[in-house]
């Protein structure tokens, strides 16, 4: 009898959990997902009690409403209202209900009901905005956060949470004052960072720009602002301003130049040489002793280097002037470890802009000296030896350094470097075949640069060589020797010598080739509506080649650099997005579109 009594009960059991798990909240769910309100309803009501879950309570009072239950689903409300009325959900949902009927004087009384009972639980007011805020109850959210800061006494209480609802109200101002409160806390600056550039247009920038010069006067002591400001301000690349808030909070805090170093080296990233090189000698000029000091030395020179070698046509005389810098230099501080990328850019100036090569080869000779067992340098010093071999017209000489390189620094950056510039001498060579293998192994390469460029040298040999037009690549080696004169840094007789094989070859497959290479060097000779032209040529009758996307980049880089035509160039990089989606340029094409509009990028 016991056990036939045992086994009944079990039956019973069993029976019972079916039961409740055909009209459980599993199924209830089921049927709301579906849409199919009323069974769902049906099933909820049955389940709704003091402690009742979340979703169960909250989607039975979405059901009543899409039902028309209302006055039904307030009865069962109010009842756990008298049972559960420390539960500030409750109140949450009853008002919710009295929202769907338009009453929102009675609903507001709920809402606010629910923020009082939240207060005097443990962390029931951020749980409470957080349910305001997934009903797209913003503000109540909000209303719920500043009363727990109130409560809690810190001013900065929940200041994420509420720059997130602020964002999603577009109360920009106060989001930005929320995030500035929150950035102050160790480790979210990055954070900080990520949602304004998520959240502000170009029409936010200028009171951002605003906001954050008003709290680095309020505060000119507090780091996080005057970092705040420069980073915002470095995305718009207006480094002279950065510069300023960067040289006071030096001078302020006296942080020995560091700062206004690592914001130079941006700037020298960047192309803005003028700027770079007035931070670079801040710090020269302000730490005289400092441990930056024969850098920051070095860098002023190295970003007016630049400045002029990206001057078209570069004066020579300008180089002379260079190289007197590097020498007072080498006078103060001596040729030695710390000066030897100067010994390095002063011989590149010889070899290269001079036309003084063994002079160039005698210093990059000294730096290998002085720098003894540093292996990098002077692996860098035998590419430079051997680019310098190439423009002597020693290509045996070059070779054979590029290939020390190579197995010094195999599987290594400058290893695959060294490969490379023997693929390119090969090419310079006519010797298409063997470069090309090369290039072929390039094209897997770790650096993205290393192999792009690879594969760009692989593809315009495989194009334009083997054909029976052309068997014995009279072109293409006519092609490669003028690449070898602009290498040399002959762009006036290159220039002369393309519009010769323009003339020649206009019907060749090289043609998109030649104009795009005749484009590049008019450029340096800042004959830039000519390269203009050329570029507009190849977009027109060749935009579907492999060139097509090159050119159009170009183009609208030419207008934003050089003519300065901001409408044109956003035209233009839009355009190169639209047309070419899967380009190599389409990130570098977005973030310049972008820096155009005035957004706040990366």
């Amino acid at each position: 009898m016991k056990k036939i009594a045992g086994l009944l009960l079990m039956l019973l059991a069993v029976g019972f959990l079916n039961g409740y798990a055909q009209e459980g909240p599993e199924l209830a769910d089921e049927y709301f997902k579906k849409g199919e309100f009323e069974k769902a309803y049906t099933i909820y009501q049955k389940l709704i009690k003091p402690g009742t879950s979340k979703p169960v309570m909250s989607q039975y009072v979405e059901s009543a409403i899409r039902l028309n239950k209302v006055s039904e689903a307030e009865k069962v409300i109010r009842r756990l209202l008298k049972s559960d009325e420390k539960n500030p959900f409750v109140h949450l949902q009853a008002g919710i209900l009295e929202e769907s009927r338009n009453d929102s004087a009675k609903a507001e009384v709920h809402f606010n009901k629910a923020i009082a009972v939240a207060g005097n639980q443990v962390n029931g007011l951020p749980e409470l905005a957080q349910d305001f805020a997934e009903k797209s109850k913003q503000q109540w959210a909000i209303k719920t956060l500043k009363k727990g800061r109130e409560q809690s006494r810190e001013p900065m209480a929940y200041a994420g949470e509420l720059a997130r609802l602020y964002g999603a109200v577009g109360q920009k101002e106060n989001m930005v004052d929320e995030l500035l409160h929150w950035g102050l806390i160790p480790g979210n600056r990055d954070n900080v960072q990520a949602m304004l550039q998520d959240n502000l247009k170009e029409a936010d920038q200028k009171m951002l720009e605003g906001v954050l010069y008003k709290k680095v006067q309020e505060s000119p002591n507090e780091m996080f602002y005057t970092e705040m400001l420069v980073w915002y301000l470095t995305q718009k690349k207006e480094f002279y301003k950065a510069f300023i808030q960067e040289r006071a909070l030096d001078k302020r805090l006296k942080l020995t130049g560091v700062r206004v170093y690592d914001l130079g080296a941006v700037a020298l990233q960047n192309k803005d040489y003028k700027n770079a090189a007035a931070m670079f000698e801040y710090v020269a000029k302000e730490y005289p002793q400092g441990q930056l000091y024969a850098f920051a030395r070095r860098l002023v020179i190295k970003a007016r280097e630049e400045q002029v070698k990206n001057t078209y046509p570069v004066d020579n005389s300008e180089i002379r002037k260079l190289i007197a810098d590097y020498q007072k230099m080498f006078q103060e501080l001596g040729k030695n470890n710390r000066t030897l990328e100067a010994l390095r850019s002063t011989a590149n100036l010889y070899a290269f802009y001079l036309d003084e090569k063994d002079t160039a080869l005698a210093i990059l000779q000294l730096a290998t000296e002085i720098s003894k067992n540093e292996k990098t340098f002077i692996d860098r010093c035998k590419l430079d030896m051997g680019d310098i071999y190439l423009l002597k017209g020693e290509p045996w000489e070059a070779t054979l350094l590029y290939s020390q390189v190579e197995k010094s620094q195999k599987e290594e950056l400058l290893g695959y470097e060294a490969k490379l510039r023997n693929a390119r001498l090969h090419y310079f060579k006519g010797d298409f075949e063997l470069s090309k293998e090369v290039l072929d192994i390039l094209k897997q390469a770790t650096s993205r640069e290393i192999a792009n460029d690879a594969g760009s040298l692989s593809l315009l040999i495989m194009d334009n060589t083997g054909m029976d037009e052309d068997s014995n690549e009279t072109a293409m080696k006519q092609y490669a020797s003028i690449e070898l004169m602009l290498f040399q840094n002959k762009v006036d007789s290159a220039a002369l010598a393309l519009n010769e094989m323009y003339t020649r070859y206009k019907d060749h497959s090289l043609a998109d080739n030649i104009l795009w290479l005749r484009a590049n060097t008019l450029i340096k000779q800042n004959k830039v509506d000519e390269a203009l032209q050329d570029l507009e040529k190849i977009s027109a009758n060749y935009g579907e080649d492999v060139l097509g996307d090159d050119a159009l980049f170009l183009t609208a880089k030419t207008y934003e650099e050089n003519k300065k035509d901001k409408p044109k160039a956003m035209e233009l990089y839009n355009q190169l997005l639209q047309k070419y989606p899967g380009s190599i340029f389409g990130a570098e094409a977005r973030k310049r579109f972008r820096s155009l509009r005035g957004d706040v990028i990366n």
